[in-house]
């Protein structure tokens, strides 16, 4: 196995692959109306990596030290044929933990598929309990009862523990940290909230506009006390809080507030084969085109990893902007 690392002696463990920059949601802090609306150019199919170009990207990322891969999109559930692709990931050795993103539109039915295909778990994006603030955040009207249905089959299929992801605004869903902490506490599913943060360059993010993970968790505290746990593995990046009466746990991940860049081993592919090594990237490098002209594809891999520096939430300042146009989350699987 090759151990490649980069320039802050950081492995590659996770691989997330975006497999459609397509989602049939718009969300306000990821794919506002205003931006991706309906004249909005998506990636042709043929652009698109192809599930054998897919399955071979991630063998050679395996081979240098992966083992843990997560499906996303846009909404990977749009793509046609994802069953086969999962089937394809499962069967590569060396994958342990095979998962996926997803808003759950289309995960009810699915779900059995899925997990007969080979896939482990399930994430999934709920940002409200209550209709009028989450189908305002989605902003196609989708309700909060066919989430929780997706993730009630989901769970009876396999997939599971599931993970709830809930993007938490201020002045928008503050609200509903204690709601979604009450409803799951107990059911063994596990909601992480996510401090809303400044990817891509078309959500209007302001540093006001984020909820601090220790607000959060105080918040949390206040009704159902919690206590801190310590990762799971190296390079975990939501922060674990076990409920004291045992009843489960939480998680925060304050990319914001406590930067984790100095333990990251994230990769991340975009559906079109763009290799990026941050979330908050301007630029990538194409797998594809080294793929289809040829070329070696883990060399190209060891080449971008071996100069890597990116730390971007530890050095993030409103003065230092960025140079280029920032990736957007849509775009590269969150």
């Amino acid at each position: 196995m090759n151990g490649v690392t980069d320039l802050f002696d950081r492995p590659i463990r996770d691989l997330r692959v975006s497999v459609t920059d397509r989602c049939n949601f718009r969300c306000t802090y990821c794919m506002p109306k205003e931006v991706f609306g309906p004249g909005h150019d998506f990636l042709p199919r043929d652009q698109l990596l192809t599930f054998e170009e897919i399955a071979s990207v991630t063998g050679a990322f395996v081979a240098r030290g992966v083992n843990k891969v997560r499906i996303t999109g846009g909404e990977p559930l749009l793509r046609k044929g994802i069953e086969e692709l999962v089937a394809m990931l499962s069967a590569i050795d060396g994958v342990d933990d095979l998962t996926m993103t997803t808003n759950a539109s289309l995960l009810a039915r699915k779900a059995p598929a899925l997990a007969a295909a080979g896939l482990d778990r399930v994430t999934v994006s709920l940002d409200a309990m209550d209709d009028p603030t989450f189908q305002a955040m989605n902003d196609v009207g989708f309700p909060v009862g066919t989430v929780l249905e997706a993730i009630d089959v989901a769970a009876e299929a396999g997939l599971g523990p599931v993970k709830v992801n809930a993007v938490i605004k201020r002045g928008v869903n503050e609200h509903a940290v204690v709601d979604m902490a009450s409803h799951f506490k107990g059911s063994g599913h596990i909601v992480r909230f996510i401090e809303y943060m400044d990817v891509g360059n078309t959500n209007g993010w302001r540093l006001d506009d984020v909820v601090p993970a220790d607000e959060m968790i105080k918040m949390i505290d206040q009704i159902h006390p919690v206590e801190a746990l310590s990762p799971n593995y190296p390079g975990e990046v939501a922060n674990r809080f076990r409920y004291r009466d045992g009843s489960g746990e939480v998680g925060i991940i304050a990319s914001v507030t406590k930067p984790f860049c100095g333990s990251c081993t994230r990769a991340r592919v975009s559906a079109e084969g763009m290799l990026f090594t941050c979330l908050f990237a301007t630029s990538g490098t194409s797998l594809r085109d080294a793929i289809r002209s040829g070329d070696e594809v883990g060399r190209a891999i060891d080449e971008v990893w071996g100069k890597r520096d990116d730390r971007y939430s530890e050095v993030r300042s409103a003065h230092t902007p960025r140079i280029g146009t920032p990736v957007e989350m849509s775009y590269i699987g969150g």
